[in-house]
């Protein structure tokens, strides 16, 4: 089986990106969604309309999440599974989430997400950079080198 790059397509910034990459390395895109979008028509990107409710697309990601995955997505517990199932995980801005750094990533968004409960204003994410894209494209490139020297025999 070859990599394969899944990607969170809700409000994901780096679609063009991905499919840049995916391109230059000859990989599979799966774009899912619960909502229907734009993507181009090519035979190596495939949409995947999931029905609508609470995690139905980090469902159908994590469900499919190995060691020949990267996925895409600025969903913290969905990076969590996917990283514990064996994928390379980044996020839009190009933060790549491994065994070292998603304890502290989720334990940072359950803390954000109990202020934000309490009533505190915490502010909304940054907005998105042209630094983060670039961040991205470079963390998406180290992603597709590492996975296939993973896949490599021997």
């Amino acid at each position: 089986m070859e990599l394969e790059l899944f990607v969170d397509a809700d409000a994901c910034p780096v679609k063009d990106e991905c499919y840049k990459v995916a391109a230059r390395h000859g990989l599979k895109v799966f774009l899912v969604a619960n909502r229907l979008f734009q993507a181009p028509r090519h035979p190596m990107i495939e949409r995947v309309l999931v029905p609508q409710g609470p995690d139905v697309a980090d469902d159908w990601i994590a469900e499919r999440a190995d060691a020949r995955k990267i996925v895409v997505t600025a969903d913290i517990p969905l990076a969590a599974r996917c990283v514990k199932a064996g994928a390379f995980v980044l996020a839009p801005n190009g933060k790549i989430f491994d065994d070292s750094s998603i304890g502290m990533a989720l334990a940072m968004r359950n803390l954000m997400d109990d202020l934000r409960s309490s009533g505190e204003v915490t502010g909304g994410p940054k907005g998105f950079s042209p630094r983060d894209r670039s961040a991205f494209l470079s963390a998406l490139e180290r992603c597709v080198q590492q996975a296939r020297k993973r896949m490599a025999p021997g």
